[in-house]
């Protein structure tokens, strides 16, 4: 990568927030240099809202710098209280220890673990230190560097301290202690100096610096922190919702099929945006595949882009392969029976669709029946105008009134692609009750 590390955040909007701006440049420019960022713990994935922070840390490392990934152990046994407007529930150690090892498995798709690499990525547990430090040791060597008039003006402190019924807990309210004492750690231990987060970090951020300085006297300058905006749709919607739910970096939350269909979808006014926000794409390629794009939108070949270089990046080009068949087909008007097994189980689970007993397939169900049990007419006498009309299909084949469903049309999985026009999906699959 040929632009330094702010730079390239900057030409990509990823830059919000920076600390100490001409000697943080000045910092990088005279030699490799250690950064971190932490993840929260809360789930056993990560969902493409914490995209933004991996990909500080991928631009980190390409920029030929050491990024340390810091999980949470032991912060996420208290919880943060940025931006929640209530408090966290406490989850043990054995599902924090098990979320962990869930989301690790994402992280070795996007950064570089390799030992020949110089800037090698490494992952941390911030229990390692923060659970062998008493109680009294905190409040002695790290609450004294603290002044409480300073943290009740914080953010996510005064909104609820301002909301009497829900308030904060002195557990939650010491919560940037600890983050704080995870860089004086790093700059200790690791000679980390830069810490890298979304904005709503950046008072934690600042915290950590002024405790490695407090702390480390001289011998801690030269620390400072680096914040990404928290990145929204352009109507305000927050980034990552498919409608409704949450779209996660493990198969097991969000199938891959999901997953490229979210990027596939991006509309034409933000697509620019999301090629900058979360590829690799130089800015020169993300240029030239807009310009292409512009002039048949219809191809939709900027998104088309996004999504083989997302999937790729999670999922590897061989199953990306397979996961655009199974698009064509089914927005393309081909045939079903050629999507791979376990490729339309996720197909199946993407779509809107129903569950029915095996039974009546066994006994050679009439379509005219089934149609109203799916979302693709709401009343027999809807089925018979869109059968008589042409506009039903099954399984790629044109259906007729008169047409029945038995076992043998049933695709693996024992499930039934249904189509009415050209887009309108249901898939309805047969279990024994």
């Amino acid at each position: 990568m040929t632009k330094g590390f702010l730079e390239e955040l900057g030409s990509r909007g990823l830059l919000y927030q920076q600390t100490a701006d001409s000697e943080l440049k000045d910092h990088l420019a005279s030699g490799p240099r250690v950064g971190y960022c932490g993840f929260d713990p809360t789930a056993d994935s990560l969902t493409i809202g914490n995209l933004v922070a991996i990909k500080l840390l991928g631009l980190w490392q390409r920029a030929g710098h050491k990024p340390l990934v810091v999980m949470g152990g032991a912060t996420g046994l208290i919880g943060d209280p940025s931006g929640k407007d209530k408090e966290r529930p406490l989850i043990t150690r054995d599902m924090v220890e098990e979320n962990i090892a869930g989301q690790l498995r994402v992280f070795k798709r996007f950064l570089d673990f390799d030992e020949k690499n110089p800037a090698k990525a490494e992952i941390l547990n911030n229990a390692d230190w923060l659970s062998g430090l008493s109680f009294v040791d905190a409040l002695r060597d790290v609450g004294k560097h603290f002044s409480v008039n300073s943290m009740i003006l914080r953010d996510s402190v005064k909104t609820r301290l301002e909301e009497r019924a829900q308030g904060i807990s002195y557990t939650e309210f010491s919560y940037v202690l600890l983050q704080a004492y995870d860089f004086l750690e790093l700059r200790r231990s690791r000679q980390c100096t830069v810490q890298m987060a979304g904005s709503d970090q950046y008072g934690n951020i600042v915290a950590g610096i002024d405790l490695v300085r407090r702390i480390l006297g001289s011998e801690g300058q030269g620390c400072f922190g680096v914040t990404a905006p928290l990145l929204t749709h352009s109507d305000g919607r927050k980034i990552g919702k498919s409608e409704g739910s949450v779209l996660w970096l493990t198969r097991e939350r969000t199938s891959p099929f999901t997953f490229y269909q979210y990027w596939i979808n991006v509309a034409d006014e933000e697509v620019g945006n999301f090629l900058n926000w979360f590829t690799y794409f130089s800015k020169n390629e993300i240029l030239d595949i807009l310009e292409v794009h512009k002039k048949n939108p219809g191809k939709r070949h900027a998104q088309r882009n996004l999504a083989q270089h997302m999937t790729d990046l999670l999922y590897g080009s061989g199953e990306r392969s397979q996961i655009e068949l199974a698009s064509e087909t089914l927005f393309g008007g081909g045939d079903p029976r050629a999507i791979p097994e376990d490729i339309l189980s996720q197909v199946v689970s993407d779509l809107p669709h129903t569950e029915h007993s095996l039974d009546l397939a066994s006994s050679r169900l009439p379509l005219l029946d089934l149609l109203p049990e799916t979302s693709l007419a709401s009343s027999k006498r809807e089925a018979r105008e869109f059968l008589k009309n042409g506009a039903i299909w099954v399984n790629g084949r044109k259906a007729l009134l008169a047409d029945n469903i038995t076992v043998s049309d049933l695709l693996p999985g024992r499930a039934l692609l249904l189509r009415r026009g050209k887009k309108k999906w249901h898939a309805s699959t047969f279990k024994k009750r």
